[in-house]
């Protein structure tokens, strides 16, 4: 994923545009540029992942409203507000709708890399996280019944005779229970497996 992901940098100055670019670039970094945050939005669903750049004071649609409109789509990419003195205020509202930070003009060039490369670890972190629930979640999927209730005994802590008592079967019953819910969720130990179902109810919001 890292070596695919663009930082889309939007500001409706072109001299700020090409500065950008020029400095992301040089930085080793993609870039792709666009004059508003309405142009972004109309090229959004081709975008390739990564993080947002935005100006925050823009004609027609500002950083703030850039920032509404993407947790509407539920866009994941991290999004770096560049504001002005004057705009700290928009900045911090932006960053409570889910902007993952502001940078102050004048920025120094090497904090703004620092922060976008940050923001892209995160993100890559994230998708990492959301993709090992996902696939945790396809084979809890793949258990009957029975075998999640041996799975919730097993997270519980229970041992096999306390799950047999509770679910009215013998102890040998749940022994091959446990076997099949092992060999789907592709687990190598009863560790493993706790963990597989504790990042699974962690990641489960997020993926909702």
């Amino acid at each position: 994923m890292a070596n695919s992901q663009v930082i889309h940098v939007i500001d409706d100055d072109a001299d700020v545009r090409q500065s950008l670019a020029f400095l992301l670039s040089t930085a080793g970094l993609a870039v792709r540029v666009y004059e508003s945050a309405v142009a972004f939005l109309k090229a959004l669903p081709q975008a390739q992942d990564g993080c947002i750049v935005t100006d925050v004071r823009m004609p027609e649609m500002d950083g703030l409203e850039l920032q509404r409109k993407l947790n509407a789509v539920k866009n994941p990419m991290p999004v770096i507000v560049i504001t002005g003195h004057g705009d700290v205020a928009l900045a911090v509202e932006a960053m409570k709708a889910g902007a993952v930070d502001f940078i102050e003009k004048p920025f120094d060039d090497e904090r703004l890399i620092g922060t976008i490369k940050s923001a892209l670890a995160r993100h890559e972190e994230d998708f990492e996280r959301g993709s090992r629930a996902a696939a945790i979640r396809g084979r809890m999927a793949l258990l009957s019944e029975r075998e999640r209730q041996v799975l919730d005994g097993l997270v519980a802590g229970k041992a096999n005779k306390v799950i047999a008592y509770d679910l009215g079967i013998s102890a040998r019953t749940v022994e091959i229970y446990r076997a099949n819910v092992m060999t789907k969720m592709q687990a190598d130990s009863l560790s493993s497996l706790v963990r597989m179902v504790l990042v699974d109810s962690a990641s489960a919001p997020a993926l909702r």
